[in-house]
C-alpha cells in the first residue's frame, strides 16, 4: 500500500495507516507541523540522545520540538522530511512506550477479514482517524477496566488506552474474574482523580489548550523574556568568585571545614548556570552554551554536562512517568508511586527496577531516609558522569562528537585540582581529608531537594497520548513560592512549572513569565500548583510516607499469603 503521491518528495501525503506501517517496519516517524519526518539517520548524531526522539515516534512533536530547539535547528530538521499529513493528527503510542503497530501485510489481512461495508467504513475511519476525538479509558462510574477489552491494532499498547474512544472497546462475555496486581485499585483511583481535576482529554479541549499555549509563547517572545539578562549573570559571576576565593583563603589559613562549606556552596550555585547552559538559555547558541556548561560542570564540578542534558531531555518529555522518566527512577532507595512495587522496566536505563528485598526494606522508611540519602547524591552523579563519558554513551558523530573529549579533559582537570591539589596536598591527615570531602559534598544537598521538590509529590498517572504537552507539564510539576531576594538560592528551580513549559526561557526572566503562565492556567482551567518551600517539603515527605505505608501493607500481605501458601496466585 504505497503512499498516494500528489507531487513528489516532501509533498507526498501519508495516511495514518501508511505512517503506522512505516513504524511497524522499524522507521522512526515523527510528525512536526503536519510534516512527516523520518530522523532515523539523525539518531546517532542527536546531542540530546536517541531516547528523546524515540519517545516522539508516531506522535505530533511540534510543541516539544519548538520548546527545545532554536529556529535554525528546526529548519535543519526539514532535511529529514519525507512527506506530510492532512488534518489533525492523533498520536500513536511510541514503540518505546509499548505501542504496537501493524505492517502493510497485517493491515491487508485485517481488511480480508472484514465485509465490503466494513472495509469501506474502516478505510474512511483510517483516513479521518487523526481528527477523531479521543476520550479517557475510564468513563465515570459505570464501567471498570476489568470489564473492558481493547481491540487489536495500532490503537493498542497499554499506554494508549486512555486516549482511545470507548467505541474501541467491547464488553467481555462472560467476564472472567480478573487477577488484580497490588495497587490496581489505587492506580485507577489516582487516574480518576486526575481526570476529574484537569481539563477533558477530548480533542477540542486539548487543541484549544495547545492554541492558547502557543499564543502565550508568542507573548513571551514579544515581551522580550527570551532575551538573556547578562547583567544578572555578571552578578552571578561575582557571587561565584566570592565563594571560590573565600574557600581558597580559608583553606590556606587552616580553616579546612569552613573552606569545604564554601566550596560546597559554590558547587550548589554553579549547578544553576549549568542548567541554563544545558537548555541553551544563555547565548542561545548550541556550541557556546555547551562549552559554558562543560567548563563549569566538568572542570569546576567534576560532573558531566552532556550526561545531564541527555538525561534531562527525556525527563522533560515524559515527566513523572514511572517507566520512562529517569529523574524519578531511584530504586531501591525511593519510590514515588506504588507502581514501582511491580518491578517496572526502565526504558531509559533499559533494565528492570527490581522490587527486591533491599527495596522492600528501604522503601518502608524512605520518608525518614529522604534527606540523608540526598546528602550523598553528588557521589551518584560522579558515577553516572563517568559511565557516560568513558563508556561512550554520548554521540560519537555529528556536531556534539568532540564534546566527549572536552569533558574527559575536564574530568582530568577537576580531579587534579580538587583530588590532588586540594584534598591530597593541602590537607594534613586522612580524617581531615574525609571530613573535607563529606562536608563539601553534603552542602550540595539542597539542589537535590530543589530538583525533586517540583516532581516527587506530583501526579504519576498516565493519561495517555491524548493529553497535550502543556497540560502534562503542569499536571506533573509544581512551583515553589519564595521572595524575590531568595531567587539566587533556588536558581530558577523554584519556577519548574514555567520552566517545563518553556525550557529555553532564561531563568532570570522566569518570575515575570510566571504571571503570564498563571493567567494562561486560569483561562484554560488547568490547576497551577505552587507551594512554599517548607510546605513543598512537607508534601514530599507526606507523599513518600504514604508510599512507604503502602510498602509496609504489601510486605504484611506477602508475609500473610506466604504463610498460607497462596502468594503465587497473586
Amino acid at each position: 500500500m504505497a503512499a498516494r503521491i500528489i507531487a513528489s518528495g516532501k509533498d507526498t501525503i501519508f495516511s495514518r495507516d501508511e505512517v503506522e506501517s512505516l513504524i511497524a517496519d522499524g522507521r522512526k516517524i515523527v510528525i512536526i507541523d503536519q510534516k512527516v519526518v523520518k530522523p532515523d539517520a539523525w539518531l546517532p548524531y542527536h546531542p540530546g540522545g536517541d531516547k528523546a526522539i524515540l519517545h516522539m515516534v508516531g506522535r505530533d512533536a511540534t510543541n516539544e520540538v519548538r520548546a527545545f530547539h532554536s529556529a535554525e535547528t528546526q529548519q535543519l530538521m526539514l532535511r529529514y522530511q519525507i512527506g506530510r499529513v492532512e488534518g489533525q493528527w492523533r498520536d500513536f503510542v511510541p514503540p518505546i512506550q509499548g505501542g504496537t503497530f501493524r505492517t502493510r501485510e497485517e493491515q491487508a489481512e485485517e481488511r480480508c477479514d472484514l465485509s465490503t461495508d466494513e472495509v469501506a467504513q474502516h478505510e474512511d475511519s483510517s483516513e479521518n482517524e487523526s481528527s477523531r476525538a479521543p476520550s479517557p479509558l475510564f468513563d465515570p462510574a459505570e464501567r471498570s477496566a476489568s470489564a473492558l477489552r481493547q481491540r487489536r491494532g495500532s490503537r493498542g499498547g497499554a499506554s494508549d488506552s486512555s486516549a482511545t474512544s470507548l467505541s474501541d472497546f467491547e464488553l467481555d462475555e462472560p467476564a472472567a474474574p480478573a487477577k488484580q496486581a497490588f495497587g490496581d485499585d489505587r492506580t485507577e483511583e489516582e487516574l480518576q482523580r486526575d481526570l476529574a481535576m484537569y481539563p477533558s482529554l477530548d480533542s477540542a479541549t486539548q487543541v484549544d489548550i495547545i492554541s492558547k499555549y502557543r499564543q502565550l509563547d508568542a507573548r513571551l517572545w514579544k515581551a522580550g523574556l527570551y532575551n538573556c539578562n547578562y547583567t544578572a549573570y555578571a552578578i552571578e559571576a561575582v557571587r561565584y568568585t566570592f565563594l571560590g576565593l573565600t574557600s581558597y583563603y580559608l583553606l590556606q589559613h587552616g580553616h579546612y571545614f569552613l573552606s569545604a562549606a564554601f566550596l560546597g556552596a559554590l558547587w550548589h550555585q554553579l549547578v544553576f548556570t549549568v542548567h541554563d547552559a544545558g537548555h541553551m538559555g544563555i547565548t542561545h547558541n548550541f556550541h557556546l552554551d555547551s562549552c559554558i556548561g562543560i567548563f563549569i560542570a566538568n572542570y569546576l564540578g567534576g560532573l558531566s554536562c552532556c550526561w545531564w542534558k541527555q538525561n534531562h531531555n527525556v525527563h522533560h518529555i515524559v515527566t513523572n512517568s514511572a517507566e520512562h522518566d529517569p529523574d524519578i527512577q531511584h530504586m531501591p532507595f525511593f519510590a514515588i508511586s506504588h507502581r514501582f512495587f511491580q518491578s517496572l522496566k526502565s526504558t531509559y536505563y533499559d533494565r528492570v527496577m527490581t522490587y527486591d528485598p533491599v527495596a522492600r526494606f528501604m522503601l518502608k522508611y524512605q520518608h525518614w531516609m529522604y534527606y540523608p540519602i540526598l546528602t550523598f547524591g553528588r557521589f551518584n552523579l560522579y558515577v553516572l558522569s563517568w559511565q557516560y563519558i568513558f563508556l561512550g554513551q554520548g554521540p560519537r558523530k555529528g556536531p556534539a562528537r568532540w564534546h566527549r573529549y572536552l569533558e574527559a579533559a575536564g574530568q582530568a582537570f577537576f580531579w587534579f585540582w580538587f583530588g590532588y591539589l586540594v584534598v591530597y596536598r593541602s590537607l594534613p591527615d586522612g580524617w581531615t581529608r574525609f571530613g573535607y570531602v563529606m562536608i563539601s559534598h553534603a552542602l550540595t544537598m539542597p539542589v537535590h531537594v530543589q530538583i525533586t521538590l517540583s516532581h516527587f509529590a506530583m501526579s504519576t498517572s498516565d493519561l495517555g497520548v491524548a493529553e497535550s504537552f502543556p497540560q502534562r507539564m503542569l499536571r506533573t510539576t509544581m512551583d515553589v513560592d519564595c521572595p524575590w531576594w531568595l531567587d539566587f538560592f533556588h536558581g530558577g528551580l523554584q519556577f519548574q512549572a514555567v520552566h517545563h513549559l518553556f525550557p529555553r526561557l532564561p531563568r532570570h526572566n522566569l518570575r515575570e513569565a510566571q504571571k503570564l503562565v498563571m493567567e494562561f492556567c486560569q483561562e484554560v482551567k488547568i490547576p497551577y500548583a505552587v507551594y512554599g518551600f517548607a510546605e513543598g517539603n512537607g508534601k514530599i515527605i507526606g507523599h513518600l510516607g504514604e508510599v512507604a505505608k503502602q510498602a509496609r501493607i504489601m510486605a504484611k500481605c506477602r508475609s500473610t499469603m506466604s504463610a498460607k501458601d497462596v502468594f503465587e496466585a497473586h
